[in-house]
């Protein structure tokens, strides 16, 4: 009776351990040291939140103009943006925008960009912002940092004068730390 009760004593305790694994894999990864300075957006806003991305960055095998060799271009985002509850709030893609579900939606312009310390990932931004949905969650949303990048960089071959025009999608997931007026 003992070791069966130790066994069970084990068994709750390791399911818990996996549990816990499960959620950490799902917030994401934990920041990986300070913003680069270049992405600062200024004193003039305020972080509102951050939301995670999860999805695809999708690139065309295209020939260059001036050039005879084709190369992996990139064409668009396509997310699904979470909290940090791990709750749906919303979508990000070519634009770029970001679209809650309240309608509200924002299209950002790159201002700066920073290598990401992750090998293998995309790079860091900041983005300037302006609305162009409806009123909500993020029409008054002026800048935006991709930080936190795993994946999504354009693969290393693949791409030849056969396979021109054809698209592929590559997996990645990000922060999307969202900034307002101060």
């Amino acid at each position: 009776m003992k070791d069966k009760n130790l066994l069970k004593q084990l068994a709750t305790v390791l399911a818990g351990i996996g549990l816990m694994g499960l959620v950490a894999c799902a917030a994401g990864p934990a920041p990986t040291g300070p913003v680069p300075t270049a992405l600062d957006p200024g004193r003039s806003v305020r972080a509102l939140t951050t939301v995670s991305a999860t999805g695809v960055q999708v690139y065309e095998c295209r020939a260059a103009a001036g050039t005879a060799t084709p190369a992996w271009t990139f064409v668009a985002p396509e997310a699904e943006l979470f909290d940090a509850r791990g709750r749906s709030v919303g979508s990000h893609g070519a634009g770029p925008y970001w679209q809650g579900l309240d309608g509200s939606r924002v299209v950002g312009s790159v201002r700066a960009r920073a290598d990401a310390p992750v090998p293998g990932a995309i790079p860091w931004l900041l983005l300037a912002t302006h609305s162009t949905g409806g009123a909500g969650v993020l029409s008054p949303v002026s800048f935006i940092q991709r930080l936190h990048t795993e994946g999504g960089m354009a693969p290393a071959g693949g791409c030849d004068a056969a396979s021109v025009g054809r698209q592929t999608r590559v997996g990645y997931r990000a922060d999307y730390r969202l900034f307002i007026p101060a």
